[in-house]
């Protein structure tokens, strides 16, 4: 079977032109050099950042919205406890998070996805970078994170979720802990994973992942226990903003 070759209109980024299927081999070589590119330059970047909490979230929500004002409770919460700041470094509640963070006094970093239309990054990072590709930027989001607050969002926010559980629950990375904020928006995600359990197709221990809360205190207090006390996470308070290289040990 032979594949047709399909034009190049429709794909405006390196990525969607590389998924359209089986390219010549210089190009798909160029595609993997380009990606490598991207991965050593986000290490070297984020290589001194120190233990991440990572908040995901609509782009689209702004000031005025209700969700917005709790996102930045979150990034201030986040920052008590010790951790960076890190999100996607886009706008909306991505904003929010990085500005609660950055205005509290810690520190703010972001992943910021580089699309035809949108997103730039925000005005509340101490430290970001570009990144064309979203399956590069999803490992970055997680590598770094002790733990992962999920605010109300799209596709984008769903997809980001479920990484994080897919990889937790095949043990590809560690039990960390998950908080899903906003009980009323996330109501019907919630019953279908219960649904999901309840017909096996998820072990009911997987629910155990997941905490489901509209309280800043109560997600303080989940990541307390799930993250720094589990990891054993102890502060170093000779942190700086020049030379950071993270609040823990």
């Amino acid at each position: 079977m032979k594949f047709k070759k399909k034009s190049n209109e429709n794909y405006l980024t390196d990525e969607g032109s590389f998924l359209q299927g089986p390219l010549n081999w210089f190009k798909e070589l160029l595609f993997i050099i380009k990606v490598q590119y991207y991965f050593i330059k986000a290490f070297g970047k984020f290589n001194t950042v120190g233990p991440c909490v990572t908040v995901f979230g609509s782009a689209r929500f702004d000031e005025n919205n209700f969700f917005y004002k709790k996102a930045e409770e979150v990034g201030a919460a986040i920052t008590k406890l010790g951790f960076t700041v890190m999100t996607g470094g886009g706008l909306g509640i991505m904003e929010a998070v990085n500005k609660g963070a950055y205005e509290s006094g810690g520190y703010s970093v972001g992943c910021n996805i580089v699309l035809p239309k949108e997103q730039k990054p925000n005005a509340y990072l101490h430290k970001w970078i570009n990144i064309p590709y979203f399956f590069v930027r999803k490992f970055l989001l997680i590598k770094y994170s002790f733990a992962f607050v999920v605010m109300p969002g799209g596709i984008g926010t769903l997809d980001e979720l479920f990484e994080a559980l897919t990889l937790i629950h095949s043990k590809m990375i560690k039990n960390f802990p998950i908080v899903i904020f906003g009980k009323d928006y996330h109501k019907e995600l919630y019953e279908h994973i219960q649904l999901m359990a309840k017909n096996e197709s998820i072990d009911e221990k997987d629910m155990k992942l997941i905490f489901i809360t509209d309280s800043i205190e109560e997600m303080v207090a989940h990541i307390n226990i799930h993250a720094v006390k589990k990891f054993g996470l102890k502060k170093n308070n000779k942190k700086t903003t020049k030379s950071w290289r993270g609040f823990f040990k």
